[in-house]
């Protein structure tokens, strides 16, 4: 079977937009925490790996990110396979209906803000019961690894942060424009994969994945504040991944490839 066309992509989430706009506030709820723990899932695995050989990380660095950027997808593709809510993959999905005038602005507000902070729950629970709790990142070299991913996270420009979140979501979206085009887990799992083993290994900023990875340190004593937390990298990243979604994918493959709605 042939994987979908661009246009047959696009208009594919005019359905999908539309159940997610009119999905109820417990599913909304229960498939945003699972989405923020497969996220989490993906980010801890890519510390384990990708910082566990330092030996041979130290004269190569561009292995680390590698390394790391392989492991990150799986996030990404247990969201796409069991439906999960992702806010960073919403950004994008529900731009279509909206131009379309299937349903408004409302209700993108509305999914947005649950998924979000559903999102944020998931990540936080799986940071502290199954990272922190469980002792994943106690150890040399993984906890010095985690406090210097969360540090260098705040350290950052907002433009550069909020530069880098534009980036993130571009390719978090355009994977999941990917993998709607396949039929197969294969052929799915295949277009979650690149975009997002692209966008880790570029270094770029995903504001869900940074609400695992920041407290993740945060936990393991990286010194870093609430405020800094919040303000100097969860902010722009949310601002750069919104532009990144609805306005580089949504808008405008939307635009390209669905009639404007009069």
């Amino acid at each position: 079977m042939k994987i979908l066309t661009p246009a047959e992509i696009t208009k594919a989430t005019l359905e999908i937009g539309c159940a997610k706009a009119a999905a109820p506030a417990w599913r909304l709820w229960t498939q945003s925490i699972m989405a923020g723990s497969f996220i989490a899932f993906g980010g801890i695995l890519s510390v384990i790996v990708g910082f566990g050989f330092p030996e041979a990380t130290a004269a190569n660095p561009s292995l680390q990110r590698l390394l790391s950027g392989m492991m990150f997808p799986i996030g990404l593709i247990l969201v796409v396979v069991l439906g999960a809510e992702l806010f960073t993959g919403n950004n994008a999905l529900l731009i279509p209906g909206c131009m379309q005038r299937r349903f408004g602005w409302k209700e993108i507000a509305r999914n947005w803000t649950i998924v979000y902070l559903g999102n944020f729950i998931g990540a936080l629970l799986f940071a502290y019961f199954l990272v922190y709790l469980s002792g994943l990142t106690a150890s040399a070299p993984y906890d010095e690894a985690i406090c210097r991913i969360a540090r260098a996270k705040v350290s950052m420009t907002f433009c550069q942060v909020l530069l880098k979140g534009i980036g993130a979501n571009w390719c978090v979206c355009l994977a999941v424009w990917l993998a709607l085009a396949g039929h197969t887990l294969i052929e799915k799992m295949a277009g979650c994969f690149f975009p997002v083993m692209a966008f880790v290994a570029l270094g770029y900023e995903h504001c869900i994945a940074n609400m695992f990875f920041i407290p993740a340190g945060m936990m393991q004593g990286a010194g870093v504040s609430i405020g800094s937390f919040l303000i100097d990298n969860l902010l722009p990243a949310t601002i750069g991944n919104i532009i990144g979604g609805a306005v580089f994918v949504g808008c405008i493959q939307a635009y390209i490839h669905i009639r404007p709605s009069k």
